[in-house]
């Protein structure tokens, strides 16, 4: 049995308030089911129809640029850096052609940090603008996928005639065609996934070697293939409505300030249809309003709900249904807005788009987050040099009566090319001798190892352990400065 439209299953009944006087609790106002499930908790496939229109042209130009970003990003190269490279196997990050380490640590908390307030503060702004705009999740599925569905099945009438239609060797090759073409451009996509992990030149070894030398690289390029065809071919919408947790989370940070679509009701209700030869002041009169209830709204949406309805968690506010309503207002002769982007204050009272306390709060958590990130990035320096005395060394004597000590170093190299490093005793008398090649080069997104010897004369020592700092240039400049434990003989000896 196919499901009836809301407003024809159940129309409105008399409830008591609090207080004790009956009011009007209309029904439809309230799902008691997905829109993509029906009321047995079967899946229900959608046959979104092919979206047209102001807003629609906007969106697909604004996708065609992500797209080309997204594609080019592995090889791009900013200083012989990648663009974005998120490696995890080897513990190598590059963003914006500036390598991260595990060391830096702190760089990805306070990043993780402004990726989270920035994504509160969009919210409580715009609401789930991100989702139908830029997330690669929508941009894939509606801007490619989709596009290829329409190509290939036509649009949504003919698609769902072509499901319901008996299997025939027509049909089968249609099907078999569509999913080769879909299986093509996951694994497109998987391999540029891949590209951002381990980076391009690594994979395109692993496509141009001898696959025998590179059996766990393809394996993954084929799970990621796999992984992509089944979320764009079969699991679609549904990603949006059960794994991702952002349309959950923006519950919690939308209010009535924040940009939606929204469907204006003051204007459109009582909903009915525009009969041929009527006038707005005949359809006032009778108490309809300027929604004839066409449903285009709802046969554009890709996760199948009713923006009449209000703010849903799958609206994903991708403007479809204002593209489908501006063109029957056109046909109607009535302006535009019925659907549009708006605040509740702004449909309901009127009031223009304002920047609320709530907003303002995030957005000074964001800007001081932001500016602690950029000071951190700015004054990164290029290596990182753990300097540490060796475990279980005891001081021995110098030349001069001085005292020794061994160290043991460890120079990170962050940069993209080879750094030499020298190593300077600051706010005290001695000297540093490196064990080894001299001077010492740490090789570029590497790291070198090695011992020196600092010796210090015994009237620069205040006991059985003396703080000493050391500093690490490079050409004269220096990188950074360290401190560490002398160990010498107490006063009494």
């Amino acid at each position: 049995m196919k499901d009836e439209p809301a407003e024809g299953r159940i129309s409105a009944v008399e409830a008591p308030d609090p207080h004790g006087v009956s009011q009007p609790v209309n029904w439809k106002d309230y799902r008691d089911h997905l829109a993509t499930a029906d009321q047995q908790g079967r899946r229900r496939w959608l046959y979104p129809k092919k979206p047209s229109g102001t807003w629609h042209t906007r969106r697909a130009w604004f996708a065609a640029v992500l797209i080309v970003v997204m594609f080019a990003g592995p090889w791009i190269r900013i200083q012989g850096n990648p663009l974005l490279m998120i490696n995890i196997v080897e513990r190598k990050f590059s963003i914006l052609g500036q390598m991260f380490w595990p060391q830096d640590s702190i760089l990805f908390a306070v990043a993780m940090l402004v990726f989270i307030t920035g994504i509160i503060v969009f919210t409580t702004a715009f609401g789930r603008l991100w989702c139908g705009w830029a997330c690669p999740q929508t941009i894939m599925m509606e801007m490619v996928f989709r596009k290829l569905e329409y190509l290939i099945d036509g649009d949504s009438a003919e698609q769902k005639a072509l499901s319901d239609a008996p299997w025939t060797a027509r049909k089968t090759a249609r099907r078999l065609f569509k999913h080769a073409v879909f299986f093509g451009v996951s694994f497109i996509v998987g391999n540029t996934l891949f590209a951002y992990i381990v980076g391009s030149d690594q994979l395109l070894r692993i496509q141009l070697d001898d696959p025998r030398n590179h059996v766990t690289g393809l394996t993954f390029m084929i799970l990621f293939s796999l992984l992509f065809y089944a979320i764009f071919a079969r699991f679609r919408e549904q990603a949006c409505t059960f794994i991702c947790p952002y349309g959950r989370f923006q519950s919690a940070a939308l209010d009535e300030n924040t940009m939606l679509v929204m469907y204006d009701r003051k204007r459109g209700e009582s909903r009915a249809p525009w009969r041929k030869g009527e006038s707005v002041s005949e359809r006032a009169a009778q108490g309809h309003g300027d929604c004839v209830n066409c449903r285009q709204c709802v046969a554009v949406c890709p996760t199948g709900i009713d923006i009449r309805d209000g703010t849903q968690m799958e609206c994903v506010n991708c403007t479809a249904c204002i593209d489908a309503c501006d063109q029957i207002m056109d046909r109607v002769g009535r302006p535009h807005g019925l659907i549009r982007f708006a605040s509740q204050n702004s449909v309901e009272k009127g009031e223009p788009q304002r920047f609320t306390k709530r907003m303002l709060m995030y957005a000074v958590v964001l800007g001081a987050l932001v500016t602690l990130f950029l000071t951190l990035v700015l004054t990164r320096a290029p290596v990182e040099t753990t300097f540490l005395r060796a475990q279980g060394a005891l001081y021995q004597p110098g030349p001069d009566g001085t005292i020794g000590n061994v160290y043991s170093v460890k120079v990170i190299n962050k940069a993209h090319h080879d750094i030499p490093v020298e190593f300077v005793l600051e706010g005290v008398e001695g000297k540093i001798r490196v064990m080894g090649a001299n001077p010492l080069v740490a090789p570029k997104e590497s790291f070198v190892q090695t011992s020196v010897m600092v010796y210090l004369p015994k009237s620069v020592l205040t006991g059985s352990a003396t703080r000493i700092k050391v500093g690490v240039f490079s050409g004269g400049k220096r990188l950074e400065g360290l401190g560490t434990t002398f160990a010498g003989p107490r006063n009494d000896e």
